[in-house]
């Protein structure tokens, strides 16, 4: 019994503050709300600024993701043409053969 008497406190202390904060404060500004401008056109102006702020996050995320993978798709050149270059600039190969090679490869 002592039991059941000590959870009927433990839940009406619980919900004691919530049935507090629940009623009507007065305001002392004689109005309903003290806060009552933000919903005219500050409320809407505010709205707007959140949204474009919001935007340009989300839109600088994207393009810096894309900007990221876009970086691993660098092309690399190709290591045979790369020899195929040396060979000719060596002279190991004239430029009929550099050129029918470098199709070939191409």
């Amino acid at each position: 019994m002592e039991v059941l008497r000590w959870m009927m406190f433990v839940t009406l202390a619980s919900l004691t503050p919530g049935t507090v904060f629940a009623q009507r404060a007065p305001y002392e500004w004689g109005w309903e709300h003290p806060v009552w401008w933000m919903w005219g056109a500050w409320g809407i102006g505010m709205g707007l600024l959140m949204l474009l702020f919001w935007g340009a996050v989300i839109i600088g995320i994207v393009v810096g993701i894309r900007w990221l993978v876009g970086q691993a798709k660098v092309s690399r050149p190709d290591a045979a043409i790369d020899i195929l270059r040396q060979r000719y600039a060596r002279g190991e190969i004239n430029k009929d053969e550099f050129e029918a090679k470098k199709r070939d490869l191409g």
